[in-house]
């Protein structure tokens, strides 16, 4: 049991006059030890009897029930050597009205120790100490001690013996749990526990602590005063709540209540003890965070625990939004990333004595870092002209000194730092937007916009391909508003002349920019003599490619644009063809043969055959003979000679009758031009 729930009433060295008389003698519990100090002879003069023959003088009365038998000593000590101390004992189970002679008493005369011993034989006479008492369970006892001295000091009483005195706070049967002491030990172990209050003075009601003093005992009482008088009588007993301070002492006392015998001696034992008041008032400190508002959003994450509201680990905080949310206890669900647009939050504070406070934390913003949108401008990258290569560091979006830069394709990049341009001093990219995160040295961030301006190629809406006679030459114009022109030719003017059939670029130059523009000047197609027919005397000339119209000449000088020439005589010829661009003409050459219009196959060796042989030379040679219904009847080519001698099948004469032909070859040019010759004939064999 702590020290100070032992504190018991007899062993306190101060006293009222009141307990100098047997009526209100003090009650011994236990075998503790008395310490006294007596000052007087009572309010009642009773008459010791025995050896015991003067009045009493400086006098104490005690009671005492046995609970052991047995043999029963004590030793009276002055606290000064020199003082005559005597002493009574009456029982058992006397009332003071009728307590007759002391059954032990010393009247000796002399100073020092007195009392009751086990080798005195009683009854002893006129003797200092008295023989040992023989005692049962269930005796009370009255024992008068008097300083015959007078003197102001005090004595103290120690029991001996095999006998135990009654005690319900040693018997385990009524005590079942501890009494536990109100308040915490004192930082002093020799001063009383001391009991938190949450200001000073402060108004506490001290029956709160009765339940937890007592702890679960029944019968138990306990009684509160402000000082040891009350506590040894029991007067003047606090009963409603009080102002106390930290300065002053109170006492309590724990009284059983034996619920079968109200009368029984043990219920006038008390067990006392004393405690203090300590303030356990708290100050809290309101306190300022200040976080970043990151790209100027107007809200920023605050952790709420790290405000030094009060440096004491042990409090329990619960923060606020509002004073009306604290009064409500509607708390803030996560303080440690509290998101808010600034102002207050209040946080509640409490001790785990209960003691609280509140402090209010100001919720603040860093200087929010300015920027400017900017624009970069580029220009376009010849081998994919939709991009440019852009230097983002040199980017004027006015960002304050002691910032860094980070570069990122889009916002949300920037603002998650994911996805970081690396290289951003030639960073390739079309016509559109980056972002540069801004930091400063608290660790804030904004975040500002870049749009990138691709300048797209300029070209000359003049400058065309063209097309030219392979033999001619021309100028090309690039056109005007351009500051620069260099050509591939290494001109730098606006035109170059003499320019013949070729590839050729010129380098046009815009603000910065140049744009590199070919152009290519063709060789106009030369038309092309598809075939030529020959029909006695006509020659018609067929003619593709090139751009028409056409023009036709059979000696270079006259030309017409009609493809048919007649009256041509027998021999060789040269057409010439020319398109619309007048380039130096194509020209064919030709053979009109001689033409044959009757044979008579009669083998007199005068117009027996008709014979191509003569142009055995070109390509292709092919002579065919056709009847009258256009069924083929011959065809002569290089098998046999280029020759029909009117027969069909190898060896049957063909009737005699007009027939149609045609000559066929490819003349010896480049372009294998066709030529059809063709005309009808009589055949007149003998019958």
């Amino acid at each position: 049991m702590k020290k100070n729930i032992l504190i018991f009433l007899m062993i306190i060295s101060q006293m009222i006059s009141a307990q100098s008389d047997c009526p209100t003698a003090i009650t011994v519990c236990g075998n503790s030890g008395i310490s006294y100090t007596p000052s007087g002879p009572g309010n009642i003069l009773e008459d010791l009897g025995g050896c015991l023959t003067d009045d009493e003088n400086f006098s104490v009365w005690y009671t005492f029930t046995i609970k052991t038998g047995g043999t029963l000593t004590f030793t009276i000590n002055p606290n000064v050597f020199d003082d005559d101390y005597d002493f009574g004992v009456y029982g058992p189970n006397k009332a003071c009205s009728n307590l007759g002679a002391p059954i032990r008493c010393n009247f000796s005369g002399l100073d020092g120790p007195t009392g009751l011993n086990l080798t005195t034989v009683h009854p002893a006479v006129n003797a200092q100490w008295s023989g040992f008492m023989n005692v049962l369970p269930g005796e009370t006892y009255y024992l008068v001690i008097d300083n015959y001295s007078n003197s102001p000091n005090g004595f103290s009483l120690t029991w001996g013996g095999t006998a135990t005195l009654a005690s319900p706070f040693n018997d385990p049967t009524l005590i079942t749990n501890p009494f536990i002491a109100p308040g915490l030990p004192n930082a002093d172990p020799t001063l009383p526990n001391e009991i938190i209050v949450c200001s000073n003075p402060a108004t506490f009601n001290f029956n709160s602590l009765s339940n937890g003093i007592i702890n679960g005992n029944t019968n138990f009482t306990v009684k509160y005063h402000y000082n040891t008088n009350d506590l040894l009588t029991g007067d003047n007993p606090i009963t409603t709540p009080i102002t106390v301070n930290t300065t002053d002492t109170y006492y309590y006392s724990i009284t059983y209540t034996d619920p079968t015998n109200p009368n029984n001696p043990i219920n006038k034992c008390k067990q006392t003890g004393e405690f203090k008041f300590k303030d356990g008032t708290i100050v809290a400190t309101d306190a300022t965070l200040t976080e970043c508002n990151n790209n100027n959003t107007g809200q920023a994450v605050f952790n709420l625990t790290t405000a030094n509201v009060i440096n004491d680990p042990t409090y329990v905080k619960k923060y606020y939004a509002s004073m009306y949310d604290l009064n409500n206890n509607i708390e803030i669900a996560n303080p440690y990333q509290y998101t808010s647009a600034g102002g207050s939050v209040f946080v509640l504070i409490t001790t785990p004595f209960g003691c609280t406070d509140i402090a209010e934390i100001k919720l603040q913003f860093y200087p929010v870092i300015t920027v400017t949108e900017a624009t970069l401008r580029s220009c376009f990258i010849e081998a994919n002209p939709s991009t440019g290569s852009f230097n983002l560091e040199t980017a004027l979006i006015n960002n304050p000194t002691g910032t860094t830069k980070k570069y990122f394709p889009s916002m949300t990049d920037a603002v998650n730092s994911t996805n970081e341009i690396t290289n951003f001093t030639n960073y390739v990219a079309p016509t559109g937007v980056v972002y540069i995160r801004v930091t400063d040295g608290n660790g804030c961030f904004t975040v500002a916009k870049v749009n990138l301006i691709v300048f797209p190629p300029v070209y000359s809406t003049v400058l065309q391909d063209k097309v030219i006679c392979f033999e001619d030459k021309t100028t090309l114009d690039a056109g005007p508003g351009f500051s620069s022109y260099l050509w591939s030719t290494g001109a730098t003017t606006q035109t170059i002349s003499n320019v013949g059939v070729g590839t050729y670029w010129v380098k046009l130059k815009t603000g910065d920019c140049t744009s590199t523009q070919t152009v290519k000047v063709y060789a106009s197609e030369q038309p092309v003599v598809s075939n030529i027919d020959v029909s006695n005397t006509t020659i018609t000339v067929n003619a593709t490619g090139g751009t028409p119209g056409y023009m036709y000449s059979i000696d270079n000088v006259n030309w017409q644009d009609s493809n048919v020439f007649t009256g041509i005589t027998r021999g060789d010829h040269t057409i010439y063809v020319k398109d619309s661009y007048d380039c130096q003409p194509m020209q064919v050459n030709i053979v009109v043969p001689n033409l044959v219009n009757v044979i008579t196959p009669n083998g007199d060796g005068i117009n027996d055959v008709i014979d191509y042989s003569a142009l055995a030379g070109k390509e292709n040679l092919v002579l065919s003979i056709f009847d009258r219904y256009g069924a083929k009847v011959y065809q002569a080519d290089k098998t046999n000679g280029y020759k029909w001698n009117g027969t069909t099948n190898g060896s049957k004469r063909v009737s005699t009758g007009n027939y149609w032909y045609s000559v066929t070859w490819n003349e010896n040019n480049k372009t294998k031009t066709p030529i059809k010759y063709s005309g009808w004939l009589m055949v007149k064999n003998r019958e």
